[in-house]
């Protein structure tokens, strides 16, 4: 019999003792038909547990979950101590409507000449339109909602349900209000695209599959976007996705693969494929996204974007796909901090359940225009793990950050403190148990039924993985979770937020023979996930910056992880981190002047 092992518990590790070790997770690299092949060889009954096993083995799953004792007790879903209030901030305390709170949003965002803007007085290399623009260009007439694409195809499949009809009276309900001088919000008239595992009537929920809408129909908008409309949002559609949310990369067989903005050639990233690419393109000034294990802040930063991810629990999920699920939040995707602020003041709130279950702060936002909102940045402490920080596919990526935090730290004296971050490997074990074990609970009735055939290759695979897991799997990950929440809490004592590359790689390549039948590279996925997993596993909030680009002109973004229910601290670093990169900004190679056309 193999020997255990057996954890000391969390609070008696010795960071001292801690040494970084680097993250490989050991799998082939397969495309095409060579995929299909594996694919229904790991879906087989016999070769199937041979595959399987062994890439267990080899990634030490079986160790964590069979082999070693945990003293703690498991934690089914995030549990958070009692925050201390944030500082320089409004707090949404009570019952808010949505176009109250994002009435206070704007009255809480640094000054902007926006006439300015408009006139040429200011001149920037590259500058997103911001809502704040539309909103001046819709009240001055210079444009009207209705404003009309051209016929020309974008160049990658963004949206995988379109209604011209129903864009075109959405439209024209939001121009009439600008006629009669009584529009319903900052956000009228604004375009956004909507993930498509969120509901947004008219259109299907298809989840990025071509089935899903068959045995689920939309019955009414989701609460995020039920909150978005009535404040006068323009639904452009649903935005293309990697199936099911089980990817990185932004790999669609069934619709096609949303290129890069940035570069036609690569991923965008995933899930929040389409999302991403839509709101860096131009075409929408902000999207819903979800995301599980980074589909919000991978895609984001691949593509040059901000993306915030909530803390658990603060937005409600009710209406998305993954709205049973213990890691997924819905978070919005914009070019700007200030934008996904503004989205964000609509969308929060959280559901009944997680009232009673989680006791959340009142939600905040920052006064960015307030001397006690400066004060804060000037005492800020911010931690970094050097030796993971640093772990990274280029040094143009973990350099460019290095430079942006230096920058920061000079302009409004913040301090860099080191930290230790124990269990990486456990916590990235547990969450791959954890989500996949919940992804298999949803899906597994479809699958057993005979949708495992209609869906791609890449989604069969991680199937094939996520039904070989058992009880004492998950239940090993939830006290893994306990674990590392621990250590996370601890290390919240000393700093306020948690800084990191957003991804340890810029956008990978896209291979031909990927686009058919699709993709499996965890070598890529262990990259693009190395960063971002506390935050899922742990429900913590978290936000990806766009801070500069590598050599070859790719966006690098970096991450800040801060303690539960601190977005409003996120969202003024992050403003911050903004401001001093605002000159470097490169247009897409793929954008669409919508205001100027």
């Amino acid at each position: 019999m193999e020997k255990k092992c057996v954890m000391v518990p969390a609070e008696e590790v010795d960071l001292s003792a801690i040494k970084y070790e680097r993250q490989v997770f050991q799998a082939p690299h397969l495309t095409g038909s060579m995929f299909k092949s594996f694919a229904r060889a790991a879906e087989a009954p016999v070769t199937g547990s041979l595959i399987i096993s062994r890439l267990k083995q080899q990634n030490k799953l079986v160790e964590m979950s069979q082999n070693t004792v945990i003293p703690e007790a498991p934690m089914f879903k995030p549990e958070f101590p009692p925050q201390q209030p944030e500082p320089g901030v409004v707090t949404f305390d009570g019952v808010w409507k949505p176009k109250d709170t994002v009435e206070a949003a704007l009255k809480c965002l640094a000054q902007y000449d926006v006439a300015g803007r408009w006139n040429g007085s200011q001149d920037p290399p590259f500058q997103y339109w911001k809502i704040r623009d539309y909103a001046y260009a819709y009240r001055s007439v210079v444009v009207t909602p209705s404003i009309e694409f051209s016929n020309k195809k974008p160049p990658a499949p963004l949206l995988i349900s379109f209604d011209a009809e129903e864009v075109r009276k959405q439209a024209a309900a939001s121009t009439q209000r600008f006629e009669e001088g009584v529009p319903l919000s900052i956000l009228d008239g604004i375009f956004m695209a909507i993930k498509d595992d969120i509901d947004c009537l008219p259109h299907p929920s298809k989840s990025g599959s071509t089935w899903m809408h068959e045995v689920r129909s939309v019955k009414k908008d989701a609460v995020s976007v039920s909150r978005l409309r009535s404040c006068g949002v323009i639904f452009l559609g649903k935005a293309n996705m990697h199936e099911f949310g089980m990817g990185t990369t932004g790999n669609n067989p069934n619709y096609g693969t949303t290129r890069n903005p940035h570069a036609p050639e690569r991923y965008t990233g995933g899930s929040s494929s389409g999302p991403a690419a839509i709101v860096a393109s131009g075409i929408c000034s902000a999207a819903l996204g979800t995301d599980g294990g980074g589909s919000v802040r991978i895609p984001s930063s691949l593509c040059g974007i901000v993306g915030l991810k909530t803390t658990y629990g603060r937005t409600d999920m009710e209406g998305s796909l993954c709205d049973s699920g213990t890691l997924e939040i819905i978070g919005p995707i914009a070019s700007t901090v200030e934008d996904v602020m503004l989205v964000y003041a609509v969308i929060l709130g959280s559901s009944l359940a997680n009232i009673i279950s989680l006791k959340p702060s009142a939600p905040c936002l920052p006064m960015l225009t307030s001397n006690e909102s400066l004060n804060a940045l000037g005492s800020l402490r911010i931690g970094k793990y050097t030796a993971w920080f640093n772990d990274v596919n280029s040094t143009d990526i973990s350099n460019k950050c290095e430079d942006i935090l230096d920058l920061l730290c000079k302009t409004h004296g913040c301090e860099v403190v080191e930290i230790v971050i124990p269990e990486l490997h456990e916590m990235r074990n547990a969450h791959l148990v954890s989500i996949g074990s919940e992804t298999l609970c949803s899906l597994n009735p479809y699958y057993e039924d005979g949708k495992a055939v209609r869906m791609t290759y890449d989604t069969r695979t991680s199937m094939a993985l996520f039904r070989s897991f058992t009880a004492s799997d998950y239940v090993a990950a939830q006290c893994i979770r306990r674990r590392i929440m621990y250590h996370h809490m601890e290390i919240f004592k000393k700093v306020d937020v948690i800084v990191t590359p957003t991804t340890g790689m810029t956008a990978p390549k896209i291979h031909p023979s990927a686009l058919q039948f699709g993709e499996t590279d965890m070598q890529v996925t262990v990259y693009l996930m190395r960063f971002i997993l506390a935050a899922n596993l742990l429900g913590l909030p978290a936000i990806s910056v766009p801070v500069g680009y590598d050599k070859e002109g790719l966006p690098i973004g970096l991450q800040l992880i801060g303690r539960p229910w601190a977005e409003a601290s996120l969202l003024r670093v992050a403003s911050a981190v903004e401001e001093l990169c605002e000159k470097s900004k490169k247009k897409p190679a793929s954008f669409f002047d919508v205001l100027k056309t």
